[in-house]
């Protein structure tokens, strides 16, 4: 398989994280792809940092947003309308992903045509992204109604396939990511686990992660307001996720 993918990066002030994880795309062992770096405005230094790597690797693009939007998926859409590949990943400016992370999951879209969706799992590291086997797992296969009990696709580990699914833009809400994998699912397409760590998220304290009551107000707009279920279909599922989430922080 030689098809291009595009990798997806918005930044906002990542001076002390944003080599890392540019180093880690560089590092793939899967050898075409390109790197669309966003930039949200920052006002610090990463973007020297980013077009320092540019330098050295003419597969890293670099685009602007005028002002900060506050919103991560302002500067991902930014980055959709000009990714040129057929698939599709995310890497935010503070995580890393490991170097055999695309060589080992696009395989699995030629399983079925029914993946649009290829992610793995992950595990959790600190601010200085040290590792203490704190791995989140997930199913192997997810659907729309599996995935409403709770987003188990991680960002940081997730593709898809413009080729399938088109090119899939982000609602400006907060938890922008699960409502982007809903949207997708949601039309009968599955994602597939590859089953192994791809990636390391990086948990800082004023990481979303870290912002559970937020989280919590956040995922019960996604159940009313954007997927538009009934009032107590919500309470149902709201009430696993948030089982499942108190679960998941414990790791």
């Amino acid at each position: 398989m030689s098809e291009k993918v595009s990798v997806i990066m918005p930044v906002h002030n990542a001076a002390r994280y944003i080599e890392a994880a540019i180093r880690s795309v560089m590092a793939q062992t899967y050898k075409n792809w390109e790197l669309l770096v966003v930039d949200d405005a920052s006002s610090d230094i990463s973007m020297e940092i980013a077009r320092r790597l540019a330098d050295e690797d003419a597969r890293i693009r670099i685009l602007y947003n005028d002002r900060p939007t506050g919103y991560p998926a302002t500067p991902r859409n930014v980055a959709v309308d000009a990714a040129e590949g057929r698939y599709i990943a995310f890497l935010d400016s503070d995580d890393i992903w490991l170097p055999d992370k695309l060589e080992h999951q696009l395989p699995f879209f030629e399983e079925s045509s029914e993946i649009g969706v290829v992610f793995s799992d992950y595990e959790k590291v600190d601010a200085e992204a040290n590792r203490k086997h704190r791995i989140i797992r997930a199913p192997k296969r997810v659907d729309y109604k599996l995935l409403l009990f709770g987003n188990v696709i991680g960002n940081v580990t997730g593709i898809y396939d413009t080729h399938r699914v088109g090119k899939v833009h982000f609602r400006k809400v907060r938890h922008e990511d699960y409502a982007m994998w809903l949207s997708i699912l949601k039309r009968g397409f599955i994602a597939r686990n590859t089953g192994v760590v791809a990636a390391l998220y990086r948990v800082a304290g004023n990481s979303v992660s870290s912002q559970k009551l937020h989280l919590l107000g956040w995922q019960w707009n996604i159940y009313r307001r954007v997927e538009k279920l009934g009032f107590f279909k919500s309470v149902y599922y709201y009430a696993n996720y948030a089982v499942r989430g108190f679960i998941k922080s414990m790791v």
